[in-house]
């Protein structure tokens, strides 16, 4: 257990994170990654045991995982996975003596032929008296090489290195001290730089825990290890990836999930859910880079935007006739500085709407004026279910029950409640660059996986999404 001190360039300003954040029974502590195995997503977390997902939405128990300890990781490398875990240490009991041990299966599924865990052996300790306390192990793979981070604030935060063919520790090998003042730590590799990732503040202590996730980099899996202002973790350093968001406190524990499509979100536990008793939950958030640094990224609210093509800039309107806001040119253009001045209405719905067609009405990309027709509300639907971290969505005209729907022929168009027989649903995954992909929940008669995409200037419609091409992404602006 996490002991700690204690036994986004957005599209819109202003919004807070969806209220939904996973269904089921997503109560877990120091969750590890999330990994796919068999078709579903599984992590496991401190006293054995973890949860198993089939959409990364909703979750519930069942996982298995023999013994016991704290704060495990999981990576799979070829057809193994390995599971790393501590036993003793954080301070529990009073001592810091400590082992990180190490197990392998070739499915998470316990009722899979192929489950079952080997031990390797241990591959890290401490033994109570040095500064050190080898628990919170965790992984990386990368350029070929396997390391293990471990450590709490009772001493350094150390580096080892294993081989990927057994799990075991590299002979010879001497762990490298690469941070101080943090615990939980992570790692990832991207672009050149390998980051290090580690929870700073207290834990275990409910809505009052200050636990936050923060990031060094380096170009070496060894280190120096700095932060965005160029201090080194061995001093304390750390820049802000995560911290306490809307009535989820205390954040620790990241683990990177990469999805198809360029989409990446982080895993973590808050400390406390104020909306589930003050429990302990797993959250998955999308993230961000910016400037080469990770950070949360946002889930789109629910509230009233206007969807713009980051291709063109246009916004995603109804394709009908537009009506004019009417006005006196001649005080708009030849008044006096002196003369009086007043505010000209906006364009109601009533007016703006007195000649749509009752059936289904096509969808363009046009200069945005702020018109109803140009303003969809967005509505998370819980009850439908969702995909990592996100509730599938309904997007509609706003104050109309006038959808946006996919076509059996992969074309986008309005329908109304009349007509929807199924409710047309969304997917809205935040990118790393802050726009975000709008995906339809199914396309009727079609299996291909398509996203909303403007092939042209003016011209939305459902095609694959290229995650090299600004034609699919999207941004959400308040109007």
């Amino acid at each position: 257990m996490r002991c700690g001190l204690i036994a986004v360039c957005l599209g819109f300003a202003g919004a807070a994170p969806a209220a939904a954040q996973l269904a089921g029974e997503p109560f877990i502590h120091d969750p590890s990654t999330v990994t796919l195995s068999d078709g579903k997503y599984y992590t496991f977390g401190t006293r054995g045991g973890g949860l198993v997902s089939e959409d990364g939405w909703t979750w519930r128990g069942g996982p298995e995982r023999p013994g016991g300890g704290v704060a495990p990781d999981v990576i799979r490398i070829g057809d193994r996975y390995y599971v790393a875990y501590a036993v003793g240490g954080g301070g529990m009991g009073g001592g810091h003596a400590s082992q990180v041990k190490m197990m392998w299966t070739l499915s998470l599924d316990p009722a899979s032929p192929r489950f079952k865990f080997h031990d390797i052996g241990v591959v890290a300790s401490s033994d109570g008296v040095e500064t050190a306390d080898a628990i919170d192990p965790a992984f990386l793979y990368a350029e070929g090489r396997l390391w293990l981070t471990y450590g709490t604030y009772f001493g350094p935060i150390r580096m080892i290195e294993l081989d990927p063919k057994t799990g075991l520790r590299m002979a010879g090998n001497v762990p490298v001290d690469v941070a101080i003042d943090m615990e939980a730590t992570a790692m990832l590799y991207r672009d050149g730089y390998y980051y290090l990732l580690g929870t700073h503040g207290t834990c275990c202590d409910g809505p009052n825990s200050t636990y936050h996730i923060r990031a060094g980099r380096a170009r070496s899996p060894l280190g120096p290890y700095l932060d965005h202002m160029g201090i080194p973790l061995l001093r304390g350093g750390g820049k802000m990836v995560v911290s306490a968001r809307g009535r989820r406190i205390g954040p620790g524990h990241f683990g990177r999930i990469a999805l198809a499509g360029g989409v990446e979100k982080l895993s973590l536990h808050y400390e406390a859910d104020m909306d589930r008793s003050g429990r302990s939950v797993l959250a998955i958030e999308p993230l961000r880079w910016t400037g080469g640094w990770p950070v949360v990224g946002e889930t789109v609210a629910p509230g009233t935007y206007e969807i713009a093509s980051e291709r063109s800039g246009y916004a995603l309107s109804l394709a009908t006739d537009s009506v004019r806001i009417p006005f006196d040119v001649r005080r708009s253009f030849m008044a006096a500085a002196t003369d009086p001045v007043g505010p000209i209405p906006d364009q109601t719905l009533a007016q703006d709407s007195a000649d749509w067609p009752r059936g289904r009405i096509r969808v363009d990309l046009a200069d945005y004026l702020v018109r109803p027709h140009q303003l969809w509300t967005i509505t998370p639907v819980p009850a439908a279910g969702g995909y990592f971290g996100a509730p599938y969505y309904r997007i509609a005209i706003a104050g109309t029950s006038r959808m946006l729907a996919a076509t059996p022929n992969g074309e986008v168009e309005t329908i109304t409640a009349a007509t929807a027989g199924a409710e047309p649903l969304w997917q809205i995954d935040q990118l790393t660059d802050g726009s975000y992909r709008i995906k339809p929940k199914a396309v009727p008669g079609d299996g291909r996986d398509l996203a909303l995409v403007a092939i042209g200037a003016s011209t939305p419609t459902l095609a694959a999404f290229d995650p090299a091409s600004p034609a699919g992404r999207w941004t959400f602006k308040r109007p």
